[in-house]
C-alpha cells in the first residue's frame, strides 16, 4: 500500500484535467509544503512558522513604475491539533507583478490517517480570500474602458489536497481556485470594466531521503505544475549534513538553474535560515539574469500529550 501511494496521488489529480493561471513559484518548494497542499497542515507533528521572500529577475525594467520585477512574500503557519484528528494552517501571500498585486489569506485543515509505523496520510481542504488590485496604467486612449485604473476586486475560493509523509519519503498534491472566481476591474473614468478569470491550478511534489552515512542525507525532489497553457516542472537534490547544514541544486523547466544553501540553529534545529540563487538560462532577452530568495522558519517541539487514557483492570469489576 505504501509503495502505491505516490501513483494513486498522481492519478487522482491528473485525471481532473485542470488548468490555471500562473501562481507564485518558490525555489524553496522543498520547505513550503503548506503552500503546495492544504493536507500538509500539521503532518510533521511540529508547529511551524515560515516566511519566504522572493525577488524575481532582480533589476528587470519593463518601463513600469517600480520596474515591474515580480516580488513575492509568503508567511505560513501550521500545527497539529489532536482534538481535530489532524492539523490546521494559514497562508498569507502578497505577490506583486508590475502594476498588479495579489493579496490572499488561506485557511487549511488536514485530516490525518496513520499508515504503518511511521507513515501519515493527510486529506486537506482550504478556504481562501483573494484580492487582486490593478494599479495605475497609462492608456494610449484616455478613458479606454478596457484599462483599469486603481481598481481592485475581492473573491473567495476553495482548494483541496492530499499529502503522505514518512521518515523516508513524502508525496503530495494540491489544487487551488476550484471555484474559478471571476474578477472585475472598473475604469474610474467610464462605466466599462475588464475581467480576469482565475483558473484551477495543480501542484504535485515528492521527495526521498537517502541516508548516505550517519551524518549525510541526500534528498532528490521534484515539483510538477499545471496551468491553463503550460505544463512545467522543477527537479533537484539537497544534501543535509548532521541535520544542520544543507546545500542543493535545482532545475526549473525552460527557465533557470538554482543553488540553495542553509543551516539550522538552536535546540532541536528549531530555527532554519536558507538562501536560494536562480540564474536565468532560457529567454534571457525578456528577463533579468538572476532571482533571489530568502527563507526563515521556526519549528516548535512536538506537542506533549497532557492526559492519560483510562486504565481498566478486572480488580474493579464487580458482579451482582
Amino acid at each position: 500500500m505504501r509503495k502505491l501511494l505516490p501513483i494513486v496521488i498522481l492519478l487522482m489529480f491528473i485525471q481532473l484535467g485542470v488548468k490555471a493561471q500562473q501562481q507564485p513559484q518558490f525555489t524553496h518548494y522543498g520547505f513550503t509544503g503548506l503552500q503546495l497542499s492544504p493536507a500538509y497542515a500539521g503532518i510533521t507533528n511540529r508547529p511551524e512558522v515560515l516566511s519566504v521572500y522572493r525577488y524575481q529577475w532582480l533589476g528587470y525594467d519593463a518601463s513600469f513604475d517600480g520596474g515591474g520585477a515580480p516580488q513575492t512574500l509568503l508567511i505560513s503557519a501550521h500545527t497539529p491539533v489532536r482534538l481535530l484528528h489532524g492539523g490546521v494552517g494559514i497562508n498569507l501571500l502578497r505577490d506583486k507583478i508590475a502594476n498588479t498585486t495579489l493579496t490572499s489569506a488561506a485557511l487549511s485543515y488536514s485530516y490525518h490517517i496513520n499508515i504503518g509505523e511511521t507513515g501519515k496520510l493527510g486529506l486537506g481542504v482550504q478556504g481562501t480570500v483573494n484580492n487582486i488590485k490593478k494599479g495605475r496604467y497609462r492608456a494610449n486612449d484616455e478613458g479606454d474602458p478596457s484599462v483599469p485604473f486603481n481598481s481592485s476586486d475581492t473573491k473567495y475560493d476553495l482548494g483541496a489536497g492530499v499529502w503522505y509523509e514518512s521518515e523516508m519519503w513524502y508525496a503530495g498534491a494540491g489544487m487551488i481556485n476550484l471555484r474559478k472566481a471571476e474578477y472585475e476591474f472598473a475604469n474610474e473614468v467610464t462605466s466599462g470594466a475588464s475581467q480576469f478569470l482565475s483558473e484551477r491550478h495543480l501542484y504535485v511534489t515528492a521527495g526521498y531521503h537517502f541516508p548516505v552515512s550517519n551524518e549525510l542525507i541526500v534528498t532528490p525532489l521534484a515539483l510538477m505544475k499545471h496551468d491553463s497553457e503550460t505544463f512545467s516542472f522543477e527537479t533537484g537534490a539537497r544534501a543535509t549534513y548532521s541535520e544542520k547544514y544543507w546545500a542543493g541544486l535545482n532545475y526549473r523547466h525552460k527557465e533557470a538553474v538554482s543553488a540553495l544553501v542553509g543551516m539550522a540553529m538552536f535546540q532541536d534545529n528549531a530555527l532554519r535560515v536558507g538562501y536560494a540563487f536562480d540564474f536565468t538560462v532560457f529567454d534571457r532577452a525578456a528577463k533579468a539574469p538572476t532571482s533571489h530568495e530568502v527563507m526563515l522558519s521556526y519549528r516548535l517541539p512536538e506537542p506533549v500529550v497532557r492526559f492519560r487514557p483510562a486504565i481498566r483492570t478486572p480488580r474493579y469489576f464487580f458482579s451482582k
